[in-house]
């Protein structure tokens, strides 16, 4: 079946290049011819592969088309390239939930909203929950710490922009896939947005889920990063009993050649996890390569920032209380079971500087109540708590492990800082109170309080958009790590461009292209490159994130497309691939 359609894919494609056919009629005559074939994805996901194949044969021809050297045939031939890709997408989605039909079928988990009966969930085969308890262990942790969020993927070819960026409110479009949220939610991602983003939890059973979650991270995983990986404070923590240990506890020195004091004791951790104690692996989107790939995707699906922690708790013990964290969560179960309580906000949506322990006795008192969520999470399983949610966990028999993925949501009060900052450029605003003020007294204040409100809603009025996003955007790529790269081979590569010379955007990379002064503006994280207009077709197609040789690129002889990509390359913007065979 897939034979046929590549044929008359290829057809479309080759009619579009020679009739200059309007990109949107390309683009609907390829999915018309897609469609078909994937409406009977349901019944295996062999069917839903050969879909794929059909996908992906579209990129090729519209690639042909692209370098074919009619300037007038390049928009037909991108519409080609993006209907491929959101095929290729719509093929991946489908198979896999294709592949999730051959699953054991599991009852659909009711989700939780912020009003109703408290819901009590149990994992299949799981014995009825104990009564409610007080404080458990293994939850993510008081997030008090400001470790630094976000990491890219080494893999694939798929690059988020931040113009294209997830989190848009509820009911606008979601022009990509977001594979990565959807191994987190059992919902459709523009469901997910209206209904739980920051709104509600989210339970979702491992047969909801497209796989589990140990490509991630396992046991043996965690006992390689105790004990082979030279890990230092603060990337570990260990807790009992609601109460963090002391580092001294499980460090020493690093031994001859190591004049270091806080690395990692295997040993006195094995003695403490024996004695109960939960370890917290910290800023594992640093450290660990597969979760360093996850979070990057993850974050860019999601457009906020994020940072992974992952717990691990020896049976039935106990780690943490309730509390609530100050950024969104999404537990992974890793290993073992694990029974969690949530609880109503005490404080919603709570800005960083506004941890659960300012609410102590809010949090201990509606602890104490009937919770909204009662389930055990086994293996596979996920769940999303939005920021204030009261949240404790507690072990069952056996070892538990489980992956937190903090998001550390941008919100209104990151625009008014933004504001804040610009309002700064005002001189008013810098002036200096007279000398001899009491500005304890209201009456001495209230004057220069009146000209400061005016002076503000001054700047106020003549911020623009463009000054806010600029002053945002600095603080969500600062937080994000793109694709970490080799540097040996990537100077080696920039060194060795030449025609041929096969390269893509690297991952998880932010950036935004623009145009003053008859340039091309390119602005990446920490960095403003100023290119010549004629490199934007080039440099427009590099942008895709889709892999692109030397004297392919549209716009430029090989030449300039050599010294384009050797920039590129030197500026950690490109990563170089394998020459095609």
């Amino acid at each position: 079946m897939a034979e046929p359609m590549a044929a008359r894919v290829a057809t479309v494609a080759r009619m579009a290049v020679l009739t200059v056919v309007p990109v949107a009629t390309v683009a609907r005559m390829v999915a018309l011819t897609v469609v078909p074939v994937a409406t009977v994805v349901r019944t295996g996901p062999r069917v839903a592969t050969a879909v794929r194949m059909v996908a992906l044969t579209v990129v090729p021809v519209a690639t042909v088309a692209l370098t074919a050297g009619r300037t007038a045939a390049r928009p037909v031939a991108t519409g080609l390239r993006t209907a491929a890709q959101a095929a290729s997408s719509t093929a991946r989605l489908m198979a896999a939930r294709a592949g999730n039909t051959a699953r054991p079928t599991a009852a659909r988990v009711p989700t939780a909203v912020r009003t109703g009966a408290p819901m009590a969930v149990r994992a299949p085969g799981e014995a009825a929950a104990p009564p409610a308890v007080s404080a458990t262990a293994g939850s993510a942790a008081p997030a008090n710490s400001q470790d630094p969020v976000g990491a890219a993927s080494s893999t694939g070819a798929v690059a988020y922009r931040d113009d294209t960026s997830a989190g848009r409110a509820a009911g606008g479009r979601f022009a990509v896939d977001r594979p990565a949220l959807r191994r987190c939610a059992g919902v459709a991602p523009e469901t997910f947005a209206a209904e739980h983003w920051g709104r509600a939890p989210l339970l979702t059973r491992a047969a909801d889920l497209p796989r589990a979650f140990d490509d991630l991270l396992t046991l043996d995983d965690v006992d390689e990063l105790l004990s082979r990986r030279g890990l230092r404070t603060p990337f570990l923590r260990l807790a009992r009993d609601g109460s963090v240990l002391s580092s001294s506890q499980f460090t020493r020195g690093g031994g001859v050649g190591a004049e270091i004091a806080d690395q990692v004791a295997d040993d006195r951790v094995a003695r403490l996890f024996d004695q109960g104690a939960t370890v917290v692996l910290q800023g594992l989107h640093r450290l660990w390569p597969p979760l360093i790939s996850f979070a990057g995707r993850l974050g860019s699906d999601l457009g906020h920032p994020v940072q992974v922690n992952a717990y691990v708790t020896p049976a039935s013990a106990q780690g943490f209380a309730a509390h609530y964290d100050v950024h969104d969560v999404f537990v992974l179960q890793v290993a073992g079971r694990k029974r969690w309580l949530i609880h109503e906000p005490v404080h919603p949506d709570p800005l960083r500087d506004q941890p659960w322990d300012q609410r102590a006795d809010a949090v201990a008192a509606r602890a104490a109540q009937p919770p909204l969520i009662d389930a055990v999470l086994a293996p596979g399983d996920a769940l999303y708590l939005p920021r204030g949610y009261l949240h404790s966990a507690k072990s069952l028999a056996g070892v538990s492990a489980h992956i937190t993925v903090g998001v550390h949501v941008l919100t209104r009060h990151a625009l008014v800082e933004a504001l804040l900052r610009l309002a700064g450029r005002d001189p008013d605003l810098r002036a200096a109170l007279p000398l001899g003020i009491d500005a304890a007294n209201p009456d001495e204040v209230a004057p220069h309080l009146a000209e400061t409100v005016e002076a503000l809603a001054r700047t106020l009025r003549e911020t623009t958009p463009d000054e806010v996003a600029r002053v945002v955007r600095e603080r969500v790529w600062s937080g994000a790590r793109p694709q970490p790269l080799a540097p040996l081979a990537q100077v080696a590569a920039a060194q060795s461009v030449s025609e041929g010379t096969l390269v893509r955007l690297r991952e998880g990379l932010r950036h935004r292209m623009c145009g003053e002064d008859g340039r091309v503006l390119l602005e990446v994280p920490g960095d403003r490159l100023s290119l010549p207009e004629s490199t934007r077709p080039a440099l427009a197609a590099l942008l895709t994130g889709e892999p692109w040789a030397v004297g392919e690129l549209p716009g430029l002889d090989v030449a300039d497309q050599t010294v384009l990509v050797r920039r590129l390359l030197q500026e950690g913007i490109l990563v170089p691939m394998r020459k095609r065979t």
